[in-house]
């Protein structure tokens, strides 16, 4: 029985001739797009079904906004119900009223004791701005010195501990004392109380330097200032950073007990002016802004420190 008749009995497919496959090169041609239109739809189902980054932005922005929103609206809503009965304490729509009143001429100017909130407001920033910025320049240095020698961290610490916990209403006295005008004696006393959160906060992070980091330092024998700069300056930023986030509230929790007893423009004494012309729905406007411009100091300065460490990283 010969081949043939097997083949055609039994089903056998005949013989392929590969060569034939290979010198057809159309098929190929035709193949290949069918693959990559196939890869172009793979890729872009997904972006018609996941196509929702802006919902889930506006979510995360919903989720960071509405707990804040409500907090506020209950504070307000408690206040409301402890205030419509009347009394000595005005409510959310009297108080609203005299802020619409107030702000509608922030930046008046009716002699030196007369001014309104824009001007009482910048003028307790500047002293603030002086007073903070003289405590960076000394408390940072200070802070990388006693983080670098151990003896004198012992010899400054108890120093530290001693004088850090005084009221800044202590300060304030020997600062009058001593600069005998009331604009210095402010500034003095935020300095004071600004500084030690810097030295503090400063020290600590060059204390934690990993030691490897320094042995190599002083095997390639580089000099302090390079250790400094290269080194630690990178290492210490976010301790430094959250001691002059620390400093700054602290800073503008001061000014408004100084300026409540030293008098001039500044939004402490304002205040202060205000409880003696019994204004009171003038003092919770007060109390408002102070906590929004100290809201706002903190939440730049918190930006900052995430910009500066993610490019120091």
């Amino acid at each position: 029985m010969s081949a043939l008749t097997m083949s055609g009995d039994f089903g056998l497919e005949k013989p392929v001739d590969r060569s034939s496959i290979n010198s057809q090169p159309v098929a190929e041609v035709v193949a290949e797009p069918v693959k990559e239109k196939k890869m172009e739809k793979a890729a872009t189902l997904p972006v018609a079904e996941t196509g929702t980054p802006i919902g889930e932005r506006l979510g995360a922005l919903g989720r960071a906004i509405l707990p804040p929103l409500l907090g506020m609206l209950v504070l307000i809503g408690l206040w409301y119900v402890a205030t419509h009965k009347g009394g000595s304490i005005p409510g959310p729509v009297q108080t609203w009223d005299a802020a619409v009143k107030l702000f509608a001429d922030p930046f008046y100017r009716n002699g030196p004791n007369d001014q309104g909130i824009g001007w009482n407001v910048l003028s307790s920033l500047q002293r603030v701005g002086i007073g903070f910025g003289f405590a960076a320049l000394v408390g940072i240095p200070l802070g990388f010195i006693l983080g670098r020698s151990p003896f004198l961290s012992a010899m400054i610490n108890p120093i530290i501990s001693l004088l850090r916990p005084v009221s800044p209403l202590a300060w304030l006295p020997i600062g009058l004392l001593v600069f005998k005008k009331a604009d210095p004696a402010a500034t003095y006393t935020i300095f004071i109380c600004s500084i030690w959160p810097m030295i503090m906060n400063t020290a600590q992070g060059v204390q934690r330097v990993p030691q490897d980091y320094l042995n190599v330092a002083r095997v390639l024998a580089l000099s302090e200032w390079k250790v400094v700069t290269k080194i630690l300056f990178p290492a210490v930023l976010p301790y430094m950073l959250t001691g002059i986030r620390l400093s700054i509230g602290t800073a503008w929790l001061v000014i408004v007990a100084a300026e409540m007893l030293t008098g001039g423009v500044g939004i402490g004494f304002w205040v202060w002016d205000e409880w003696n012309n019994l204004k009171v729905e003038h003092i919770i406007i007060a109390i408002f802004v102070i906590g929004i411009v100290g809201l706002i100091l903190e939440q730049a300065l918190i930006l900052l420190a995430k910009k500066l460490t993610k490019e120091s990283s």
